[in-house]
């Protein structure tokens, strides 16, 4: 019995390898070769990105306008938001535009964005602005939970729904354009302790699988990035590594996927630990959960302590 429980988990460690193998292969080598990526320049002259001052925001930004794209920055922070885009003008001689938004104020900001937006050729949406929690915790423990679930809400969920109603009639008229959804390995498995986090990530992925759907036929490509861990702010990762990439490297990788790739982690190591988590999870998916949540535990811990030290 136990010779045969060994070989039935060894055959689905390696499905799944080989699925990893396969998927990396036919997304990062064939595809391209065969189907290549669309001119995201010829999807439109602008190029529009929320929560576009720092992290994974900043680096689309830049590699947009490397490839030649106007760029509508839109943040809190009009003095982030001034240095950026004059970055932007001096090194890749492009036109820029800010918008300041505090997207965790609600509807009343969306007004002013599709009023600054209006008339712009728009070929390509990134819907990047998102917040977590300060850290793992239990559901009804966080400090500043009314906050902070509030504030996840309407940055992760509420901006991508508003963005998408305010960009995309735009596209759909002129029969192209690219929106890019950014979500996180999160939708990808168990989250605990980042319960609403999480789930505000599976609102994304499974509403860019049907808007996908929905709009393919008229021209409009919907991607859904799940990435892991990045060395940005919001992760709290200083040092970038092979599994937590600069934002820079994060989305040179991730554009390579655009148009070959609806739903992705959007850089290849970041496929192990789903696979991993896949593989387990077709095992036992009360192994997985008690692994995420044993990892979110040591996280909280350290947090706790951390926190406890700096009040002292």
């Amino acid at each position: 019995m136990l010779d045969f429980i060994s070989t039935v988990c060894t055959l689905i460690v390696s499905v799944q390898v080989l699925k990893i193998v396969y998927n990396f292969l036919y997304n990062q080598v064939i595809a391209p070769a065969i189907a290549g990526n669309p001119d995201l320049k010829k999807m439109g002259k602008w190029a529009v990105i929320t929560g576009a001052t720092d992290g994974v925001g900043k680096a689309y930004a830049e590699a947009l306008a490397q490839k030649g794209m106007d760029i509508v920055l839109i943040s809190r922070s009009v003095e982030k938001l001034e240095n950026v885009a004059l970055e932007l003008q001096e090194k890749y001689k492009v036109e820029t535009k800010i918008i300041e938004a505090d997207f965790s104020e609600g509807n009343k900001i969306y007004s002013n964005i599709e009023k600054e937006l209006y008339g712009l050729d728009i070929g390509v949406l990134v819907n990047n602005v998102g917040v977590s929690y300060p850290y793992p915790d239990y559901f009804l423990e966080l400090k500043g939970k009314e906050k902070i679930y509030y504030d996840i809400i309407q940055c992760n969920i509420v901006s991508v729904l508003a963005m998408c109603q305010i960009v995309m009639p735009g596209m759909v008229e002129r029969k192209k354009g690219v929106v890019i959804n950014i979500s996180s390995a999160t939708a990808l498995f168990p989250s605990p302790l980042l319960a609403v986090y999480g789930s505000s990530k599976m609102f994304v992925s499974k509403f860019s699988e049907d808007l996908a759907t929905e709009y393919g036929k008229r021209g409009i490509i919907v991607q859904c990035i799940l990435p892991g861990y990045v060395a940005t702010k919001m992760s709290k990762i200083k040092k970038p590594s092979l599994f937590s990439p600069s934002p820079k490297t994060f989305v040179e990788s991730a554009l390579k996927t655009v148009g070959i790739e609806s739903h992705t982690v959007g850089y290849w190591p970041h496929n192990i630990m789903p696979g991993i988590l896949a593989s387990l999870y077709s095992f036992s998916s009360k192994l997985v959960s008690w692994t995420v949540m044993n990892q979110m535990l040591q996280i909280r811990t350290k947090a706790l302590k951390h926190s406890k030290k700096s009040s002292d």
